[in-house]
């Protein structure tokens, strides 16, 4: 049986399949050099000073020229003046300064000046939000460490510029992480170059808004910006005190110290949970002073919660106060030895004053704890009297005023009696 020959296929024959826009975009060249010139075209028409009519011009811009495609070179235009080619320095192709540029701020360079071009960047990323990733990301890092290639007053423009950008939330902190190259580090351009963006960024926000960029951020240690040879504690805050940012040397001190409290409480919990005896303890304390010191008041207030926190607080709830009083008994031979000045004294009062006050299970045994301490030395009675008249915390102050009147008036009238003795 012969078999019937297969019918050929039919096929399309001039047909053209269209690609998808995202395919042709992706396929397109890149040239930034274009992208500029067409810029330029918008900016070129405005007088000089005209900051609404920039905007308007670059808002205009937008709508045609691919801004997402091209935004690092729309950021380097605007930021340094024109685009630039890997190592930093500008592309040599004739082209002219861009009419819109940070680096066109008058001088000597003024934060008021450098804020109404920022306030044009703030209103163009603000219609065209997609551009705030790109700017964040890979427009300022890739800036950044190309900042010593420039003079002296382009390098303060444009860390007066980053600064306030930082302050109103249109760039994050992490972008600072390009100054801790080695290249920059050491000849002291990283540490000139954060000071200016701190001080511009301090204009608006407090120190405290500042802090709480630089840990979003993920900059942890302002060491890093500092050359090798001064990774100091005294040598960062001499530096900001002389670049009259005390603020600034105020808050890195108190972070170390947060550190280090830190440190000794979770040591000295250690310490207690191990059974070491009390000189071992206080040998531990006084090398960590000798290392790193604190104030004696921050200290003691190290001491009573690296005590605290090594107590075992499972007992009974009508057993629980007798337990406090005995562990504040067998511990106050390690306090006793830091408890030398009245300040530190009532220091310690009122660290004892806010534990009880956060935990409502001891908060009745307060003035027997009181007792306790001013048996075993680690208080005077000057102290607490001092404490009773101005010296308490706001924490459950008429509280424990009214339960220690009894001990209050106790100690003042032995005090009256000695005198009357002399």
């Amino acid at each position: 049986m012969s078999q019937q020959p297969a019918a050929a296929k039919p096929s399309l024959q001039g047909v053209r399949i269209k690609a998808r826009k995202g395919a042709v975009k992706a396929q397109a060249k890149h040239e930034p050099s274009v992208f500029r010139d067409q810029l330029y075209k918008h900016l070129e028409t405005v007088p000089a000073g005209d900051f609404d009519a920039f905007t308007a011009k670059l808002v205009q811009a937008g709508s045609t020229l691919e801004f997402l495609k091209y935004a690092d070179a729309l950021f380097e235009i605007i930021l340094v003046g024109g685009l630039l080619q890997p190592g930093g320095g500008y592309i040599d192709d004739g082209a002219p300064i861009s009419p819109f540029t940070i680096f066109n701020v008058p001088e000597p360079v003024q934060v008021d000046e450098v804020k109404k071009y920022i306030d044009v960047l703030n209103k163009l990323i603000r219609r065209y939000k997609y551009l705030q990733k790109p700017l964040e990301e890979s427009a300022l890092p890739t800036l950044l460490q190309y900042i010593h290639r420039w003079a002296p007053s382009q390098k303060d423009k444009l860390s007066v510029a980053i600064g306030l950008l930082m302050s109103q939330g249109l760039a994050n902190a992490s972008c600072l992480q390009s100054l801790t190259k080695d290249h920059l580090v050491k000849n002291d351009v990283s540490v000139n170059v954060i000071t200016i963006i701190f001080r511009a960024y301090l204009v608006d926000q407090s120190i405290d808004h500042l802090s709480a960029t630089l840990k979003r951020g993920g900059i942890k240690d302002l060491l890093l910006f500092f050359p090798p040879n001064k990774r100091e504690g005294k040598a960062l805050e001499d530096h900001f005190k002389k670049e009259a940012l005390p603020q600034v040397a105020e808050w890195w001190a108190k972070k170390q110290y947060a550190v280090i409290k830190e440190g000794i409480i979770k040591d000295l919990k250690d310490l207690c949970e191990r059974e070491e005896s009390t000189e071992h303890i206080v040998s531990a304390i006084k090398g960590h002073q000798e290392g790193t010191p604190i104030p004696e008041s921050e200290l003691v207030q190290c001491i009573w919660q690296g005590l605290m926190a090594s107590v075992d607080w499972s007992a009974r709830p009508d057993q629980i106060e007798g337990l406090a009083l005995r562990e504040v008994g067998k511990y106050a031979p390690i306090l006793e030895p830091f408890c030398e000045g009245a300040k530190t004294q009532v220091a310690l009062i009122n660290v004892v004053q806010v534990y009880c006050y956060e935990d409502t299970r001891i908060i009745k045994a307060f003035p027997q704890i009181l007792k306790v301490l001013y048996n075993k030395d680690c208080i005077s009675d000057q102290a607490i009297i001092y404490w009773y008249q101005k010296g308490s915390k706001p924490q459950g102050r008429q509280h424990f005023l009214k339960s220690t009147e009894s001990l209050v008036k106790y100690l003042q009238e032995q005090d009256d009696t000695d005198e009357d003795d002399e």
